[in-house]
């Protein structure tokens, strides 16, 4: 099975840090874009950030110049450096990629389960 596995997140106060990690594992051949999604209770999710295999980035308007994507293919993971948090910032942070598994001939979309991060003072 391919799995996506978070971690990283946690509880800050407004302007502190985190560092958000996503590991991709299993029979897979080829891990694809890649990206940060995240949801609020009560709110629609919202594409954070994507990131191309070869490291093409774009970011939501909202963490412009904040956060921060980034992969090393050799480990399978993407990360995401979020700066200057703000109590918006709070959700679930779940990490997405297109991955050609093992036994597939085409690319499927992928779903981590999620990790937490709480900006509040």
């Amino acid at each position: 099975q391919v799995q996506l596995v978070e971690s990283g997140g946690g509880l800050v106060r407004p302007g502190e840090s985190l560092r958000l990690s996503c590991t991709a594992s299993g029979d897979f051949l080829h891990l694809s874009g890649m990206a940060w999604y995240r949801q609020a209770p009560g709110k629609q999710r919202e594409f954070v950030a994507p990131i191309s295999y070869t490291s093409k980035t774009k970011y939501a308007e909202s963490v412009q110049g904040r956060f921060n994507i980034s992969r090393d293919n050799g480990k399978n993971m993407v990360d995401m450096q979020m700066n200057s948090l703000k109590p918006e910032d709070t959700g679930v942070y779940i990490c997405n990629a297109d991955i050609r598994a093992r036994d597939s001939d085409e690319y499927d979309d992928y779903w981590g389960q999620g990790t937490q991060v709480t900006v509040s003072s």
